[in-house]
């Protein structure tokens, strides 16, 4: 066992046992290689990262390989999940030398940690146009000995570039959030490049676009644009009917490797199904659509079987490579594709062959079903297997259907399993909690709302410890040494906002409101301009700031986004003028990189909008009450607030000063520093909120 033995990162312990000396990012490997005169080898991925477990199997497991790097170099292995800041410094470099980036990620830095040579995965021997790892190593080893001047000069020259790119987009009292201009010339540039065959934007690969939809969702709700709404349905129908989601378990992939949403790169992340389990629910809320309901459900139910920690908090993700069993007819028989005890292949738990359907379904069902499912002699993917979709309208036997479901599903069951990275993010524990929440509240399902609350409380008693700074990670309930960046304040303080609205428990928006001055003493500089990590935090040779929106909301939009919502719950200049500074990035980006500030367009949406306030006044126990309070949370107006209390409440602000009508449960409607007449009839209400008073199928 190496140094990684002691950790509690997932994919770190998963070479816990590498003949490599690895050691863990801290001080004290940089003063070893400082000691030995060597450089030191940066290697950064994540547990479900096929290509990091490939390279971790070719070159880190090899002992010559092994023996070669403890000899001249000091090796450090980080978990990109636990470790966002280092991994966003690196990978800016590696960008910027290569033009291009990802997982695993290998950086040659000096032991001051100044980087100098770059790349991503290394095979084992030349190819692909690629050199072998060994070479590399020896290249910079002979570098590092003979011409040590000129690695010095590369690197202080990478490091001066990267330092020099702070941002002071949106600082200064002269910021604004885009308005009508700036949010109509994002929704053009979206269509321009928006796929009009097979949804989404772009081509391969494609990413599911949850913060894009989440805007498009928005803007048509405040300006009536259908085109916004045919671009939002169209693509989740798209990528519901597609391989990407999983056809029997729930559950979206992380990417699809083409353009028609028909192979994807099986990993199933945390965020993602969080952010797109809130798309779907918001589909259904602007639409009523059948199928956005199942797809919420399904995922809201695959977050509670799959990722739910035994602490009640959410693990990061599934892994795409899975072991396939050895001695299985045709392509692995029911345990998957391919043969080789021990072999390791990626989506080999989820991909199916005619005769795999055929040994769990018999003849007449097999043949039903691989007209349901796609399934060809063919296949979609490796080894002529393949994913699951529902390319048309297929059976109308709904019974039937339900039987075959259930058949694969248990026999999918006894394939080994991926494998699960257990730890728990705030951030995107904060993302999943909003999300269940809200589809708990909208499809009358307590168990998601109790699960939703259970996280919460899980990062407010471990992550939390009782003060308003935040720890990144936890794992089996102990907190990680890791200190939270920006994006799990703001995604955590979104989480407790969202959850407030739903339960009416005001602790959450007090909860939120630490999170969220911490944020402004911390995270934010003079100008209004916001960094990835806490001024008083570990420094690194650049402070990271990056306020687009990629695979999650960035910490900057998803800041703005938590203050906007915090300050219509607490009538705080400080923090609503905080998120407008703050939306002054999005003014300047977003026009331009539309599919790259989602997220900033939808909070945009909602300063745009107000966003409305809405204070529900009644007994807890009043159906009247809760008629309301339902008809509130499903109103589609942009980033709507919703508080409700008793009569006297006075926590949060936003339920001060509101009576009973007539004695009578009442809703106060505000917006832009005005109050409209209270309303008792939930049908009122929902003519000022643009959603539905009763109840939907």
């Amino acid at each position: 066992m190496n140094r990684l033995a002691g950790v509690t990162s997932p994919y770190l312990l998963q070479h816990a046992e590498n003949p490599v000396d690895w050691w863990p990012w801290e001080p004290e490997a940089f003063e070893e290689a400082r000691r030995r005169d060597v450089p030191v080898l940066l290697s950064v991925g994540y547990s479900a990262c096929h290509w990091c477990h490939v390279m971790a199997r070719e070159s880190f497991e090899d002992p010559e390989a092994a023996a070669y790097l403890n000899a001249h170099f000091v090796s450090v292995k980080v978990d990109r999940e636990e470790r966002p800041d280092v991994d966003a410094v690196y990978m800016e470099a590696v960008q910027a030398a290569t033009g291009q980036g990802g997982w695993p990620m290998t950086v040659f830095l000096t032991p001051d940690a100044e980087p100098f040579y770059f790349g991503t995965y290394f095979p084992p021997e030349a190819r692909y146009g690629m050199p072998s790892f060994r070479q590399v190593l020896e290249g910079v080893h002979a570098a590092w000995s003979d011409r040590r001047e000129e690695v010095g000069e590369v690197a202080g020259r990478i490091v001066g570039e990267l330092s020099s790119r702070s941002l002071a987009l949106g600082g200064g009292d002269g910021a604004r959030p885009p308005g009508e201009e700036e949010l109509h010339a994002a929704l053009l540039a979206l269509t321009r490049d928006y796929d009009t065959a097979r949804g989404g934007f772009g081509g391969a690969p494609k990413f599911p676009p949850s913060m894009v939809l989440e805007f498009l969702l928005r803007h048509h709700a405040r300006t009536g644009s259908e085109g916004a709404l045919q671009m939002a349905s169209d693509t989740c129908e798209a990528m519901a009917r597609g391989g990407l989601y999983d056809q029997l378990g729930g559950g979206f992939a992380r990417y699809s490797v083409d353009r028609r949403w028909v192979v994807p790169h099986f990993e199933k992340m945390l965020y993602d199904n969080a952010l797109l389990l809130r798309v779907y629910a918001h589909l259904w809320r602007a639409t009523g659509s059948g199928l956005a309901r199942r797809v919420a459900l399904e995922t809201a139910d695959f977050l509670l079987r799959e990722l739910r920690t035994p602490e009640g908090g959410f693990a990061s993700a599934l892994d795409a490579d899975s072991e396939v069993p050895g001695g299985a007819e045709g392509a692995g028989g029911a345990g998957g594709p391919g043969g080789g005890h021990g072999r390791h292949a990626e989506g080999a738990y989820y991909v199916w062959t005619p005769a795999q359907l055929r040994e769990v379904l018999g003849e007449e069902d097999a043949r039903l079903a691989a007209g349901y499912f796609g399934v060809t002699e063919e296949g979609t993917f490796e080894e002529s297997a393949s994913v699951l979709q529902l390319p048309g309208e297929g059976l109308t036997d709904a019974d039937r259907i339900a039987s075959i479901r259930k058949r694969l599903t248990e026999a999918r069951a006894s394939r080994p399993r991926p494998g699960r990275d257990d730890k728990v993010v705030a951030a995107w524990n904060g993302l999943a909690i909003a999300a269940l929440a809200e589809t708990g509240a909208y499809f009358d399902r307590p168990d998601l709302v109790e699960a939703a609350t259970a996280a919460a409380d899980l990062l407010v008693r471990v992550h939390m410890g009782g003060t308003g700074r935040l720890a990144r990670t936890s794992r089996d309930g102990t907190a990680g040494a890791n200190a939270g960046v920006l994006e799990d304040y703001a995604d955590v303080a979104e989480g407790f906002l969202a959850l407030a609205s739903v339960t009416g428990e005001g602790v959450w928006v007090t909860f939120a409101g630490l999170l969220l001055d911490t944020v402004l003493r911390h995270f934010r500089d003079e100008d209004g301009a916001l960094y990835d990590t806490a001024d008083d935090g570990e420094r690194l040779i650049r402070r990271p700031q990056d306020p687009t929106d990629e695979a999650t909301p960035s910490g900057w939009s998803a800041a703005a986004g938590a203050l906007l919502s915090y300050a219509a719950y607490t009538g705080s200049a400080e923090h609503r003028s905080a998120a407008e500074q703050a939306l002054g990035v999005v003014r300047a980006l977003a026009p331009r990189v539309p599919r790259h500030t989602g997220w900033g367009l939808a909070v945009a949406e909602a300063a745009l909008d107000g966003p409305r306030e809405v204070a529900v006044i009644g007994p807890r126990d009043d159906p009247a009450t809760a008629a309301l309070h339902r008809t509130a949370l499903l109103g589609t107006a942009p980033g709507t607030v919703v508080a409700v209390g008793e009569p006297g409440a006075a926590e949060p602000p936003l339920l001060r000063d509101r009576p009973l009508v007539d004695g009578r449960p009442a809703a106060y409607v505000c917006r832009h520093f005005t109050c409209d007449a209270p309303v008792t009839d939930p049908e009122a209400l929902a003519a000022r909120l643009g959603g539905s008073s009763g109840p939907r199928e």
